[in-house]
């Protein structure tokens, strides 16, 4: 079973949805885990959005990326340019890096439905991200 991080700067938004749909396509291919370089709780409107999808994200925990140093990952994709760029080292087992820098929904000042709109844009690509990452990586 390989061992996946997705990392984002504060594990709360962006890699918990990522979190959410590794779990829930993967089919027991791999184990899992999310962090941030820093820790911001989760955000709500992130809960909400996949909740729509029909994954329940509300009982994942947030968590720093230094909680994870001991374990050897196979894969450790970050889903912003901050923590791609602010990844501290992490010892691999030859682990693959792999990044794509999805917006931050939470940044965003609009009306709640233009905030509903853009986290579902966000949502919808990063559920194609990681559907496409399970066929060519796990499969």
């Amino acid at each position: 079973m390989k061992n996946i991080l997705v990392l984002c700067t504060g594990n709360s938004c962006r890699s918990q949805m990522a979190h959410g749909y590794l779990d829930k396509l993967q089919d027991g291919l791999a184990k899992i885990f999310s962090a941030g370089v820093e820790v911001h709780g989760i955000n709500q409107r992130a809960i909400a959005i996949m909740a729509e999808d029909g994954i329940d994200i509300s009982g994942h925990t947030c968590n720093n990326v230094d909680e994870y140093l001991d374990i050897d990952f196979d894969y450790i994709i970050t889903v912003c340019d901050h923590a791609n760029e602010t990844c501290p080292y992490i010892p691999p087992k030859n682990a693959k890096r792999l990044h794509h820098n999805f917006i931050d929904p939470t940044t965003f000042d609009g009306t709640s439905e233009e905030k509903h709109k853009l986290f579902l844009k966000v949502r919808n690509e990063i559920k194609e991200y990681f559907q496409k990452f399970i066929l060519r990586e796990l499969h």
